[in-house]
């Protein structure tokens, strides 16, 4: 990684202490005998191929560079809305000093969801991996950026061998080089992670570079249904929005409204 990038050098350092501190609280067998990770696995990236829309909509009440969108949201209220009005997916956040998530809510968004849902958070250990299963998710965030190429494949074997999807989030052309056939989706995320400004057009940039093999994400930066029917064109079906959504008062909503300029 590069030294330019401190926050997300914060966010990791703190996590590889949060994951230390978990392992000594409870153990990788104890959570894999949990009900939920007895549980049949669904697969987001066949609910993305065969949605119309292909939203995958986020509970996040937080975020490292414009703190509290939604500070009092209540998980199971939002992700039971998502699920009923159009959400082909959903992303929770679990990382709690960034983004205000925990497993907690992973756990509760599982209770009231039918649908696949993606475990967002900072994934550097395959303790995690054993969390998400345990929790109740059906695939995981790898980000390159985080990574190496080769933390990022056998991270990936890994939560395949545990029932996992992977959506490997890229955010340049030089991460170009961890695209491979073990990551189920790759996401093209429009957040620079130095700056935390987005650009919309880095999906529309990098589009053509993605093997045609790999089913593309859009994330981040997405604010109209406009902008998704445009991205579908260059083969994206699959389309991460949060705080779009979790700016309104009723998130759920406001996916509803979001999904209706589709008709």
């Amino acid at each position: 990684m590069k030294n330019d990038m401190s926050v997300l050098n914060r966010i990791l350092k703190t996590k590889q202490e949060e994951v230390t501190e978990r392992k000594n609280r409870i153990s990788e067998r104890d959570l894999m005998s949990t009900l939920l990770a007895g549980r049949q696995r669904l697969s987001m990236r066949k609910a993305l191929e065969e949605s119309a829309t292909g939203i995958i909509a986020e509970f996040k009440r937080k975020s490292p560079s414009g703190g509290f969108i939604h500070e009092a949201a209540g998980v199971q209220e939002v992700v039971g809305g998502y699920v009923r009005n159009g959400a082909a997916a959903c992303s929770v956040l679990t990382d709690t000093d960034y983004f205000g998530g925990s497993l907690l809510d992973l756990a509760m968004a599982r209770r009231v969801s039918d649908i696949p849902l993606l475990r967002k958070d900072f994934i550097v250990d395959f303790y995690q991996l054993a969390e998400a299963v345990a929790y109740g998710a059906d695939a995981v965030l790898l980000i390159a950026a985080a990574l190496s190429p080769a933390q990022c494949r056998e991270l990936a074997d890994a939560a395949h061998g545990l029932g996992l999807e992977i959506l490997l989030e890229i955010h340049r052309e030089e991460e170009l080089e961890y695209v491979s056939p073990e990551m189920d989706m790759v996401g093209i995320n429009n957040r620079n992670l130095t700056t935390f400004e987005t650009d919309i057009y880095t999906s529309f940039r990098l589009a053509s570079q993605v093997p045609v093999t790999c089913l593309k994400v859009a994330e981040s930066g997405i604010r109209a249904m406009e902008t998704v029917v445009a991205l579908r064109r260059l083969g994206f079906r699959g389309f991460l929005i949060g705080e779009h959504f979790m700016r309104e008062a009723q998130p759920a909503q406001a996916l509803k409204n979001f999904v209706g300029y589709a008709d």
